[in-house]
């Protein structure tokens, strides 16, 4: 009774704090330090240029420059899907050369943390997952994520991505690329023709007239399956059997006769990555666009038809011309637009245009995808969650000290995971992932057990009481680099201090009721 009598009693403390620390995001007009600055210290770019001639077109006005310190933290999680550690933001602060940002972006790209937060992107995408609906088993999943990551780790050019996805055949655990094949609801012809169209073009194949279906479906129709005497292991292979040509028809509605003793995937490889193809690098610089504003060019991004309009055309043949000129580099992509001023934009905007977002005149707030903010939860409190299969086949342990966002197979997951919209991988549509705020979320942040424990028994929170003993700016100032990526305004300096002299309130209790507040603000959960 006692402990949740001070349960009870910590929870008014710190609900009191964060009254204080809540951020309004709405709309402004004056610079609101520290979230922006004054003036452009970035140089402007052909994106900038067309974003901003047609915000004027519109008569929209753009919002000001974000200031470093949300600058860093945004990067940070945008790029590696993470914080920066509090001597980073320092450096990062303190360096006075005017191109600190590009260099930063630079170092970024060149992280392995970079191929290990967006291969989660890919898995989502390619539907890695070892049990039902997909049914790929926990061999071919670790396989498959690991061929997906080196391929990110070595910037491998997009088109030789995708085209060994496409041609791949052979065991499903020594060829992982194969596993493409595998990872569809349905073996059919029209099964693996939908999860083509979706994940390469951006399109939807039921949408498309049935003679261009049927003719898509022929792609398809040569794929062998068979098993091996190694558990769940399956060879994936051109069927040479049927010996009748095909009439293979493109999205475009362009017909080709399939010799019988040609592998159909090849051709349809050939085509997908031609440089003049109008929907191979239109999906992926769409999708990256919005993998990073939370919107893309086009809206939804898996979901490209001609009635289905850019909001900025001009925009999305730039970055098509650059991906092809690149040589499909996606690196490049990546520099392009972080680079830009558009994206470099507060979050604040300083417009009341309901059609601001669509046209990018602010860079939209983003809820942190769940496996992010429960790496930032685990790397702050030292206590990660451990996963353990509930039924002996197949077994699987995860130790607590491996990142989610590693976390290769669909299948595993966590109430956590769930309750913040991990997608369940069945389908590949980008909706799946859900980042919208709900209540249950909000009331598990403000009402979790289990998240207080982990910031009650936190030794990296003992070691930064003891390390800072008696110091309560120090203490707050580290908290607030940690969490926030910056340091805190005056007046949160002063109430916050005041608290630690609060009668009632030793140490240890003060430093874990601002954590506990600081997790639950608007400016922690979001990237903003």
């Amino acid at each position: 009774m006692q402990k949740c009598l001070n349960f009870i009693k910590m929870r008014r403390n710190w609900i009191l704090i964060l009254n204080l620390l809540l951020i309004n995001f709405g709309f402004a007009e004056k610079i609101i330090i520290p979230y922006e600055k004054e003036k452009w210290e970035t140089v402007e770019t052909e994106i900038d240029k067309i974003v901003f001639s047609t915000l004027k077109k519109y008569k929209i006005e753009p919002a000001n420059p974000s200031s470093d310190e949300v600058f860093i933290r945004r990067v940070y999680l945008d790029l590696l899907g993470t914080l920066p550690e509090p001597e980073e933001v320092i450096g990062f602060l303190n360096d006075k050369n005017p191109d600190k940002r590009k260099q930063l972006i630079d170092k970024l790209l060149e992280r392995d943390e970079f191929a290990e937060y967006w291969s989660l992107k890919w898995c989502d995408i390619l539907r890695v997952k070892s049990e039902f609906p997909i049914n790929l088993w926990p061999n071919s999943v670790q396989a498959y994520h690991r061929w997906i990551l080196n391929s990110l780790k070595e910037n491998k050019p997009y088109d030789k991505f995708v085209r060994e996805l496409l041609t791949s055949s052979g065991s499903n655990f020594r060829n992982p690329p194969v596993n493409f094949y595998r990872a569809v609801q349905g073996k059919n012809p029209a099964s693996i023709a939908s999860a083509v169209c979706l994940t390469f073009l951006g399109i939807r194949y039921e949408k498309l007239p049935v003679e261009i279906q049927r003719g898509m479906c022929n792609f398809f129709a040569k794929i062998g399956y068979k098993k091996t005497l190694e558990w769940k292991e399956e060879i994936v292979y051109f069927d040479q059997n049927n010996k009748e040509s095909l009439t293979g028809i493109f999205p475009d509605g362009t017909k080709i006769i399939i010799p019988p003793d040609k592998d159909p995937r090849e051709i349809f490889a050939d085509w997908l990555i031609r440089p003049d193809n109008p929907y191979f690098s239109k999906n992926i610089v769409n999708r990256i666009w919005a993998w990073i504003f939370g919107r893309g060019i086009i809206h939804e991004p898996d979901d490209i038809r001609p009635d289905n309009f850019p909001s900025i055309p001009e925009l999305l043949s730039y970055l098509e011309k650059e991906f092809i000129k690149s040589n499909y580099d996606l690196r490049h992509i990546y520099k392009l637009i972080l680079n830009s001023r558009t994206y470099q934009q507060s979050f604040i905007p300083k417009t009341n245009n309901p059609e601001g977002e669509k046209y990018f005149a602010f860079y939209p707030i983003q809820r942190i995808p769940a496996e992010v903010l429960l790496d930032i939860i685990w790397k702050f409190t030292g206590i990660g969650e451990e996963y353990i299969s509930q039924i002996p086949e197949p077994y699987t342990i995860i130790p607590s000290n491996q990142k989610n966002v590693l976390l290769a197979d669909g299948s595993i997951t966590s109430s956590f995971l769930e309750l913040f919209g991990r997608p369940p991988r069945d389908t590949g549509y980008e909706n799946e992932r859900n980042n919208r705020v709900n209540e249950d979320q909000i009331r598990y942040l403000l009402n979790s057990s289990e998240l207080y424990r982990k910031i009650q028994n936190s030794q990296n929170l003992r070691k930064l009481i003891l390390q800072k003993r008696g110091d309560y700016q120090g203490t707050i100032e580290i908290i607030y680099l940690t969490l926030l990526s910056r340091y805190p305004q005056k007046e949160e300096m002063e109430t916050l201090k005041s608290y630690f002299k609060k009668e009632g309130i030793d140490t240890k209790q003060a430093v874990e009721d601002i954590v506990w507040a600081i997790i639950n603000s608007k400016e922690f959960l979001y990237k903003h």
